[in-house]
């Protein structure tokens, strides 16, 4: 199998980031990841930041940060990706009910597209990270292709993230080899459920619908799991990677319902070292 560059989306582990950054680092390092992708800075500065990468000698190969954020701030908070050296920037969620079929879509890609185009401008390219909620579909095709029938591909690629396709009810493998060619850096994220596409399941995020009704995880048993330990194939989602040519994959696990972050973030390098990565 091919060697691929293996990072940690350090949302896995954010109460241990939060709490000492440097430190929580240093054990990503130890665990043998090689590379990062920030949900946030916890108030350092991008030049503290960048300090503890070199230190440890890690890569800030990407980072999630919203278009909000770009459009309350501008050239500022592309100039802090710069610092750190960051190749991506994903927009980490976006409000369903301003994807393609609301009257807030126009505005939507013009988010989108001046975000992009000015990222590109400083030599970084967006991503969009997905959720289920983007499989929900519109004139019978899933919100998730109209996002990138409608931005160009040289503003903004996919960052899918394994997870949440599975769990909306689609092949991974086959939405992986559909966007080839667009497509360099993917989420490996595992989990269990009785149902798949249950329902938004998010602790932390909304999924954007007023007055949803949001599922107990009693009722369709989902929970994260470490990469290699819920009902993902990733054999076959590596090898899907691997055919269409990229080069990053993403560990990531929002919650930890048995262990610490820190402990389930090392069973999933683990894992991925028993495959030869």
């Amino acid at each position: 199998m091919k060697k691929f560059k293996v990072g940690l989306q350090l949302f896995s582990i954010r109460e241990d980031m939060k709490n000492n950054m440097d430190e929580a680092l240093g054990k990503v390092k130890a665990m043998g990841y090689d590379y990062v992708e920030f949900a946030g800075f916890f108030d350092h500065t991008a030049e503290e930041v960048k300090a503890m990468l070199d230190k440890y000698d890690l890569t800030a190969i990407s980072v999630h940060q919203g278009v909000n954020t770009f459009l309350e701030e501008g050239q500022k908070c592309i100039d802090y990706l710069k610092t750190i050296g960051v190749k991506y920037c994903a927009i980490p969620w976006y409000e369903v009910g301003k994807l393609k079929g609301s009257p807030d879509w126009d505005e939507t890609v013009a988010n989108f597209t001046a975000y992009g185009k000015a990222l590109k401008e400083n030599g970084i390219q967006m991503l969009y990270h997905n959720h289920d909620f983007e499989f929900e579909t519109f004139e019978g095709k899933p919100l998730f292709d109209w996002i990138y029938e409608t931005i160009p591909a040289d503003i903004l690629q996919p960052q899918i993230d394994t997870c949440w396709v599975s769990y909306a009810g689609y092949n991974v493998c086959e939405y992986i080899e559909k966007y080839a060619g667009r497509l360099e850096v993917i989420h490996l994220k595992d989990f269990v459920c009785k149902n798949l596409g249950g329902g938004p399941v998010y602790d932390l995020i909304s999924d954007g619908k007023k007055g949803a009704k949001k599922p107990t995880r009693e009722e369709n048993g989902f929970e994260f799991r470490p990469v290699g330990y819920g009902r993902q194939d990733f054999p076959a989602i590596l090898e899907a990677a691997e055919k269409v040519g990229i080069d990053y994959v993403i560990v990531e696990q929002d919650g930890h319902p048995e262990r610490t972050a820190m402990e389930d973030a090392k069973i999933s390098r683990e894992y991925l070292k028993s495959l030869g990565i």
